[in-house]
């Protein structure tokens, strides 16, 4: 849920600074009281009737979200009954057969069947243990579903609920056949005690008896798979019943994680919190298997003559140590099968994240053929692309037809493939990102969310299946993330503008059809009384003749002071130089504030930033603090050549990533900042987690170069602006430590000009109000004395 609460007095006085002075009385009104602010919709599904949308909200100001709904054709809000919404949150979990006839889902821990036309429900099981994932398989006869670590399948003609699997824990015991056992000597002895003794042979009798029985009992009883001490993922049927695939994960035996200490607890103990690991930790190892139920099988996915799968990156040329090519680890995810079962896909990526193959797979003897290679010598990723832990889109248009995202014009498009003949056929192209998809119910269209119009916006469009121009459905300028409904007919979607917060709207699923807006309390009238601006999006150029989209906010021109703050947005991989009320809320309403005190503000969408394709967001690749960087000093020019800023009075700060690149800014571009705030900054790559930090940087034995230039806490040594650096204790994202660090070298290097604010009680994301009310009172408090003429 997102709540524009900024908590009380945020922006107040700060040792000599007044309240007047911090910011206009009904902006200060706003922020001090949460009641003023209201709240949007969120986490928008559609229910099974494919006439009611449901969404999470607070208009009421409760202490938490409620659940809402309203239909297509009563859209008025009203609040679900508190008994309804675990089954409602059930059914929306739910999996659909072919033609969405039934509704297979899990609640409370048993399995259930919806029939929608008639609206019976079916209760598939009655038991203690927990039955989830439901599918359906045999031809759509069958509902199977987990339960522990094993598949069943019930039978809808019958009821009869069968075992499908048997995974075991541990190794496959020895065999103790005492006919196949022994030297020589010892199957002699044998034979002769067989031969000479009349209980020898009434013993083995009746075992051989016991073992008939057994047999006849349960003539083909079920395959016994061993874990070996593994864990079992992705267990998943094929369409048809026939085949079951499986992974399993091998745990490092030598990785150390890490801890974060938690000072203020209930019971006066520092307690350990039991952390990540760090970049270049020894990483598990997956297999992926093939049980044949019909030949009784198993076999692996072999993946070891996969195009390039020895391919080392380019990296390793900046070093005269080189590792003698071998098979690099890898990932599958999947398979997908297409709606009958007739072929099935999967999704490899190498666990380095620079190789992505999309291959057919031969379930009847385990190998692969490949359909399309992606690689990247950064590493693979992009909308709808993903990582190498899956979060892709891909799937079938037919039974020989598939579909995935690529970034291979370097922006990321549809393309479809034909699994019989190798025909890879692009659907969409243009220097714009496909940044959502979805087939279709009927599967003769495509619904894509794109940024074609604008780079900072997003629209809903509908594509044929074979291509063609496409078709725009929604019309209002900013963002609009939608939601469709079961049977395609409807659109629920969160729409919101710069300046104006989300809200949920519903209409018919065609272009042209009319937006009829459900909730309408997300802005208060007191929010309402106070503009809001609405920043430019503009483009300066780089450098290296790039455009770097940014938003401006310009003061009126009788109170600019000539000074100006430029924020930088985390994460690194984020968008926020766009149309759409930003998910920075409360930076955005400081920026208000600093502009209505005359400063002017530049929020830019630096080198590695979403929403500008391959090249940009690679573009921070073994340099962290490099191009984007370079952008950022590129912002400071253009304000002072172009809006008359005096480039002696500039200042920098941001969160994370954000804190990451002030603390860069001022170490290592000392004469362009004056002054800048780092929050929950990583000061140095070697300390961060690996699944981020080894896609930019690779690891840090394997790639020092890269981590020693990306690394703050090496340049320490050229900081001259004045610095405040605020950090989390909490912090299991970016660690306290790495703030500690810091401030120790900063020690050892004699600088007098920096200060550490902590936060006992906080986490990465700031939770308590009074936190966020210290942390910007510091920020503003910084600026006003370091960047305005006294």
């Amino acid at each position: 849920m997102r709540k524009w609460v900024i908590p009380a007095i945020i922006f107040l006085s700060a040792n000599r600074i007044s309240a007047q002075q911090a910011m206009p009385l009904t902006v200060e009104k706003i922020m001090r009281d949460p009641k003023w602010i209201g709240t949007s919709p969120d986490n928008v599904f559609w229910g099974t009737d494919n006439q009611t949308v449901y969404f999470s909200w607070n208009p009421g100001k409760q202490l938490s979200d409620s659940l809402y709904y309203a239909g297509v054709k009563n859209n008025t809000p009203r609040i679900t009954a508190a008994g309804e919404r675990s089954l409602i949150n059930a059914k929306a979990a739910g999996t659909w057969n072919a033609d969405k006839s039934l509704l297979a889902y899990s609640y409370e821990g048993d399995i259930y069947l919806l029939e929608i036309k008639s609206g019976k429900t079916t209760r598939i099981t009655n038991t203690k243990a927990v039955e989830f994932n439901p599918a359906f398989s045999f031809g759509g006869k069958q509902v199977v579903f987990q339960q522990n670590r094993d598949l069943y399948g019930w039978d809808k003609a019958s009821g009869l609920i069968s075992q499908l699997t048997s995974f075991e824990a541990g190794s496959k015991p020895a065999e103790n056949d005492d006919s196949k056992t022994g030297n020589a000597e010892e199957k002699f002895l044998k034979a002769q005690q067989e031969e000479l003794l009349q209980v020898i042979r009434d013993k083995k009798t009746k075992k051989d008896a016991a073992e008939a029985f057994d047999k006849a009992y349960d003539p083909k009883p079920l395959r016994s798979l061993y874990l070996q001490n593994k864990r079992l993922r992705d267990l998943q049927i094929s369409p048809d019943g026939r085949f079951v695939t499986y992974s399993l994960f091998t745990a490092p035996t030598d990785a150390r994680n890490t801890i974060v200490p938690e000072f203020v607890t209930a019971t006066g103990f520092t307690t350990d919190i039991a952390a990540r690991d760090k970049v270049g930790a020894p990483q598990g190892s997956f297999e992926s298997f093939v049980y044949d139920r019909q030949r009784d099988t198993v076999l692996p996915i072999k993946t070891t003559d996969l195009p390039g799968i020895k391919d080392q990156p380019d990296y390793v040329k900046d070093y005269t140590k080189k590792d003698t090519p071998k098979v690099r680890e890898v990932i599958v995810n999947g398979p997908y099968w297409s709606e009958q079962g007739t072929h099935a896909i999967a999704d490899i990526r190498s666990q380095d994240n620079k190789d992505r193959w999309i291959v057919l797979l031969n379930a009847e003897n385990g190998t692969v053929k490949t359909l399309n290679r992606q690689r990247d010598e950064a590493w693979i990723g992009g909308p709808g692309i993903g990582w190498s832990m899956g979060g892709s889109n891909i799937g079938w248009i037919n039974e020989n037809t598939c579909w995935f995202q690529s970034e291979a014009t370097g922006y990321s498009h549809l393309y479809t493939a034909n699994v019989n003949d190798g025909t890879i056929k692009p659907l969409t192209s243009g220097n714009y990102e496909v940044q959502e998809a979805q087939l279709s119910p009927d599967k003769k269209y495509f619904y894509i969310t794109t940024n074609e119009v604008h780079p900072g916006e997003k629209q809903f469009y509908r594509i044929g299946v074979a291509g063609g121009k496409a078709e725009r459905i929604t019309t209002l300028p900013g963002a609009n993330e939608v939601t469709v409904s079961p049977d395609g007919k409807w659109i629920a979607f969160r729409y919101s503008y710069s300046n104006k917060p989300w809200e949920l709207y519903v209409q018919p699923n065609t272009p042209g059809a009319k937006a009829v807006q459900v909730t309408n309390l997300a802005q208060t009238d007191e929010f309402k009384s106070y503009h809001w601006r609405d920043p430019q999006v503009i483009t300066i150029t780089a450098r290296d003749n790039q455009p770097v989209y940014a938003r401006l906010y310009t003061p009126d021109p009788a109170k600019n002071n000539g000074a100006a703050v430029i924020f930088v947005h985390g994460a690194g991989y984020l968008q926020n130089a766009h149309k759409w009320w930003s998910s920075y809320f409360r930076e955005y309403m400081f920026h208000n504030l600093l502009t209505d005190k005359g400063y002017t503000v530049l929020d830019m969408d630096y080198r590695g930033s979403a929403g500008y394709g391959r090249n940009w967001r690679t573009g921070i690749y073994r340099y962290m603090g490099g191009k984007d960087l370079d952008d950022e000093v590129d912002g400071a020019k253009y304000l002072a050549e172009k809006l008359q800023v005096d480039a002696h009075r500039i200042g920098i700060y941001g969160g994370s990533y954000g804190g990451f690149m002030t603390l860069m800014a001022l170490f290592t571009q000392p004469d362009v900042f004056a002054s800048g705030a780092a929050l929950r900054s990583v000061t140095d790559w070697a300390h961060y987690n690996h699944g981020y930090t080894s896609n930019i940087l690779n690891e840090p034995f394997t790639d020092s170069i890269a981590y020693r230039r990306s690394s703050p806490i090496y340049f320490a040594d050229g900081l001259k602006g004045k610095l405040l650096m605020c950090h989390g204790m909490v912090d299991t994202n970016v660690h306290f430590q790495d703030i500690v660090r810091l401030s120790q070298r900063l020690i050892e290097l004699g600088k007098n000009n920096w200060e550490l604010a902590v936060y006992p009680v906080e986490d990465h994301g700031f939770t308590t109000p009074s936190s966020w009310t210290d942390e910007y009172k510091r920020i503003l408090l910084l600026f006003e004395s370091t960047l305005l003429k006294r």
